[in-house]
């Protein structure tokens, strides 16, 4: 996908002022790992150093309402899917932000396995099929194999979690996701250990991807990006598989995708059909393409420019051409309390 400068950002592409009348503001964050379950020894060493902090948050977690799925629109899913939305369990919201409305979320989108332009997705993944679909599990696992999509998601507790997602072009939203910890899903394959690593892949279908037919590409096809065991691991990790309480539309990434929320949302793969369990760093899209602009890690920073832009503030969606509606970045996006840990003596410079 081409990555743009905040300058080379169209008229077309900027949010209408009509679309900030649909705000709702949501409960500020009391705590996280309160639906953080009991894992394996080896899950329990990745968080045990934030423990204390966390079981704080615990204590005066808050309940918070569903989000309301009124006006949302149902897109193509199996029944069975469908039927477990409204039973989906609700996460202390992380953030005190409005949310951006759905029509924001849903028609503004870099998913460039349909087109470079940020209209493009909504235009043309409405064909994507993705019932029937299957998702490959290899590398250093006990259950390796190929799963359909019911067996991927059926064993899982759907959750609700406020996210905010931050893209590397220095914009930014505020996403009702549904889905399920990502960790949960790797446990259920038993990982070796071996497994240092996780790679994802996008779909890779020229027949239902128009923008894979795109002439002079750099992008080396299918998308992949990678995340450390421990960054898998962290509770914070999601697979996600809906948005605004109904079926994860096509152009979001459906059927489920990854969600990341401290990272540039690049690194949060969209339409998986396998993950790979490695020993080694795994190649990805961006790193390989740019690897002078983007890093493996790609941690949301403000310290940490862009060689072509700053990365101190963000355009918050919606926003018009004379109303930007600019935010302060935060370090990890806000999430620092959760996952700074993992990069404990690191460079964030060095290793961006």
């Amino acid at each position: 996908m081409l990555i743009k400068k905040p300058s080379d950002i169209k008229s077309y592409e900027i949010t209408p002022e009509s679309a900030y009348f649909n705000r709702r503001q949501f409960m500020k964050r009391l705590g996280q790992a309160a639906m953080l379950t009991a894992g394996s020894g080896w899950l329990t060493a990745c968080v045990e150093e934030n423990g204390s902090a966390q079981a704080q948050s615990v204590a005066k977690a808050k309940p918070v309402s569903l989000v309301s799925t009124e006006g949302v629109k149902q897109y193509p899913a199996p029944e069975w899917l469908k039927e477990k939305f409204p039973g989906r369990k609700v996460w202390p919201s992380s953030t005190d932000e409005a949310l951006t409305p759905y029509q924001d979320i849903t028609r503004y989108n870099n998913f460039y396995e349909f087109g470079t332009k940020k209209g493009d997705p909504a235009k043309h993944a409405g064909s994507l099929i993705t019932d029937p679909w299957s998702v490959i599990i290899d590398g250093a696992v006990e259950k390796p194999g190929t799963y359909t999509l019911e067996d991927i998601l059926k064993p899982h507790d759907f959750e609700e979690r406020i996210y905010r997602l931050r893209c590397v072009e220095a914009w930014s939203m505020v996403v009702p996701w549904v889905g399920f910890q990502l960790g949960d899903l790797l446990k259920r394959f038993n990982p070796t250990s071996k497994a240092k690593y996780v790679a994802f892949t996008t779909l890779n279908d020229p027949e239902q991807m128009p923008g894979l037919k795109l002439p002079f590409s750099s992008i080396e096809w299918p998308y992949v990006e990678g995340l450390r065991i421990d960054e898998a691991m962290n509770p914070l990790a999601f697979i996600g598989v809906g948005l605004y309480g109904k079926a994860m539309p096509p152009q979001n990434g459906a059927p489920l995708r990854l969600v990341v929320p401290w990272k540039y949302g690049f690194k949060s793969i969209k339409s998986i059909v396998k993950i790979t369990l490695v020993d080694k760093e795994p190649p990805t899209t961006w790193n390989k393409s740019a690897p002078n602009e983007y890093g493996f890690y790609s941690n949301v920073n403000p310290n940490v420019s862009h060689p072509r832009w700053s990365q101190k503030r963000e355009r918050r969606l919606p926003s018009s051409l004379f109303n930007p509606n600019y935010v302060e970045t935060q370090l990890f996006n806000g999430y620092a309390e959760q996952v700074a840990h993992l990069y404990k003596g690191m460079d964030l410079a060095k290793y961006y």
